[in-house]
């Protein structure tokens, strides 16, 4: 990318600038409960995160006084403000589309004394953008007679495509530990493609991937094709000729996918080519063939890091494999604006799910063994170097099943939220080794903590089109000028079950001059699909609060092809 500054700069390799980045030391801080488990958690504006989870003993109600399904947490006050639904949303997948809805797809089914039947699993939630910095009076809206899913599912992902509409991906119909009699091996899209009104795509590659694959890590790469990792299996898949290609396998025997939950970025991408590498950290190399009544909460996770870089040249090349310093499970992955990756909560041992392997009543939890401190993965580092602890600090709070992590746009003593943690069927509060978890913390690094100076985006505009330019009024500190400048454009993603769906990181071509920082958006909708995104500046290593802006023209989806074309490398 482009740096124009009014002096000279020493010119510095990405090797040199990843060795000269200083340790950044990092704290946690717990401010207010959230009266839900946010088994999903997705920043909406500035100031809200939506959570949703299930109403089973939860303490935030409603007016009405039933349990609260789904709250909208403020980052400014640390409270929860209740939201209702008709429908029960445990377990969803959704993202955001290109008119800025948020949908949430899919759910369990439940009966509430006093409520109508609900059955969450065809279901599909909206959520328009709230202008309320608080939270009150924001709504979400359900119309099951008309707007639903063409068929039942629960532990599905929603993936926003370059038309800016939301791929359904999987799932399954019930309950269940191992998906296969209960799978949901297929996809399908909201708004529907023309001619596809209440029918389903079958996927091969679902079928194989039986029966880990449930919340299958998808992303969309700068192709336009959509990369699917679940079980040890990889795929390609072709939105427009509906092709599946198989690509190689995750190495060592390593599975990924509810319930042997690992988590998986696509790591930033960068102009001009726009070269796409996915990085996939921690699961489990159990053989799936293994019945569930021989495995155990102490089976280890596995500390296998690995990545990918999906070109030609790359898939040939094949999986690089690289360690974590422990073996992690359930473990979730924030992408950070400075491109770096930081990997938290889950287990050392175990699996995902509700007490049901044999030797379950030992912890009430089908895993054991909190994993308590991040670890750090440098994006730019050799191979070799990437992974760190340190300057990570150790949580007093075990986060298991049902723990999320975001980052937040807010900058001041809130940057990752960490919440969240219920191995139970129900709220379970005491007289049990893993309790209920509703305490929220925030990690933060130093620069926040410190109330350092960092840079800041002072004004830009609220949309961007593709390939166009636009004007940032910004402020850099002088002690930060020397470091490498970057504008980050972002999908924080839609956080649920390790899993972080929509998660994208595009660099911005920029010229900076004085304090005004000139942009150009991503040249076209397959480097960033159509929707909400946020805006970061970041001057060496030190990033600013994040902008809210939308990408691309804001219509409903199917949207058009928008940009330009270019040269890629991407397969």
């Amino acid at each position: 990318m482009l740096n124009l500054i009014p002096f000279a700069l020493p010119l510095l390799s990405a090797f040199t600038r990843a060795n000269a980045q200083r340790t950044i030391q990092w704290t946690f801080v717990q401010n207010g409960t959230t009266g839900i488990i946010p088994v999903e958690l997705i920043t909406v504006s500035p100031t809200l995160m939506l959570m949703y989870d299930r109403a089973d003993g939860n303490p935030l109600l409603l007016p009405d006084g039933e349990q609260a399904w789904a709250a909208l947490w403020n980052l400014e006050t640390n409270t929860p403000t209740p939201l209702d639904t008709a429908t029960d949303t445990f377990c969803a997948g959704g993202g955001f589309i290109s008119n800025g809805t948020l949908v949430s797809v899919a759910g369990q089914p439940v009966e509430v004394p006093g409520r109508p039947p609900a059955d969450g699993r065809m279901a599909i939630r909206l959520f328009d953008p709230c202008l309320s910095p608080t939270g009150v009076n924001c709504t979400v809206f359900e119309d099951p007679a008309h707007i639903h899913l063409a068929v039942l599912r629960w532990y599905p992902t929603g993936l926003r495509i370059p038309d800016g509409s939301l791929m359904v991906i999987g799932g399954a119909n019930v309950n269940t530990f191992y998906n296969n009699a209960t799978a949901v091996n297929s996809f399908e899209f909201f708004p529907s493609r023309p001619g596809e009104e209440g029918t389903v795509r079958n996927s091969q590659f679902l079928l194989d991937a039986e029966p880990v694959n449930m919340f299958p890590r998808s992303f969309v790469l700068p192709s336009g094709r959509v990369l699917m990792i679940a079980n040890n299996l990889t795929t390609l898949y072709d939105v427009e000729t509906q092709v599946e290609t198989r690509l190689p396998d995750l190495p060592n025997g390593v599975r990924v996918a509810n319930p042997f939950d690992g988590t998986a970025q696509l790591l930033p991408l960068s102009p001009p080519l726009y070269e796409p590498t996915v990085l996939v950290c921690g699961g489990s190399a159990t053989d799936d063939t293994r019945p569930q009544s021989n495995l155990s909460i102490e089976d280890p996770a596995t500390n296998q890091c690995s990545r990918i870089t999906l070109t030609p040249a790359g898939v040939a090349k094949g999986w690089e494999v690289e360690l974590m310093p422990e073996n992690r499970l359930m473990i979730e992955s924030v992408m950070l604006p400075s491109g770096d990756v930081v990997l938290l909560n889950g287990v050392h041992t175990g699996y995902s799910g509700y007490p049901s392997l044999s030797d379950a009543n030992a912890s009430m939890s089908n895993s054991d063994h909190p994993a308590t401190r991040p670890i750090l993965y440098r994006t730019e580092f050799p191979a070799g170097q990437r992974i760190t602890q340190d300057g990570l600090p150790s949580s007093d709070i075990g986060r298991l099943y049902h723990s999320t992590a975001s980052l937040t746009p807010k900058g001041r003593v809130k940057n990752i939220m960490v919440a969240g943690s219920n191995p139970h069927p129900a709220v379970i509060l005491s007289s049990t080794k893993f309790p209920t978890e509703f305490r929220v913390e925030y990690l933060n690094p130093d620069f926040i903590t410190n109330n350092a100076p960092r840079p800041a985006i002072q004004s830009a505009p609220k949309q961007i089109l593709f390939n166009q330019r636009a004007t940032l009024k910004v402020n850099i500190p002088p002690s930060l000028l020397r470091g490498e400048i970057k504008v980050s454009l972002m999908d924080m993603g839609y956080v649920t079950h390790a899993q972080h769906a929509n998660s994208r990181l595009v660099f911005l071509e920029h010229t900076i001059l004085g304090n005004t920082v000139e942009i150009t958006a991503p040249p076209n909708n397959n480097i960033y699909p159509p929707g909400p995104a946020w805006l970061f500046l970041v001057a060496d290593g030190v990033y600013s609060e994040g902008v809210q802006v939308m990408v691309g023209d804001g219509g409903d989806p199917p949207r058009p092809a928008q940009g330009v074309k270019i040269p890629i490398i991407s397969i």
